[in-house]
């Protein structure tokens, strides 16, 4: 049997910007992806702790170490510049691989590892 388990967890980053003109996605700086072990492409959830918003998008690397949490295209209305948020993946796994796996949580302090 094969389950969804939490992979990556960023807790509590800043939206940094919003660009609605922009195709989709949400750009990570890319220092915190490597962090959190996520990759571009990769499908987040992303859960808004100001508003209660839930949405899954996928991500795009932004500039290394510049803190940048861009929500782009739809997913800008969906959160405010300033809104804490965390952003999560997961993984699919055998369910006895599950039972040991460890995710990768992250804890950025102003939007840095």
């Amino acid at each position: 049997m094969m389950i969804q388990v939490l992979k990556s967890k960023l807790h509590r980053v800043k939206i940094t910007q919003a660009d609605i003109n922009y195709v989709g996605s949400v750009t990570i700086d890319e220092a915190l992806m490597e962090a959190a072990n996520i990759i571009e492409g990769e499908k987040v959830l992303i859960v808004d702790n100001d508003n209660g918003e839930r949405f899954e998008t996928y991500v795009i690397p932004g500039k290394r170490d510049s803190g940048q949490i861009c929500l782009n295209g739809a997913a800008a209305r969906k959160c405010l510049v300033g809104d804490t948020v965390i952003i999560i993946s997961f993984a699919l796994m055998d369910f006895e691989e599950a039972k040991t796996f460890k995710p990768t949580v992250v804890f950025p302090v102003d939007n840095k590892v």
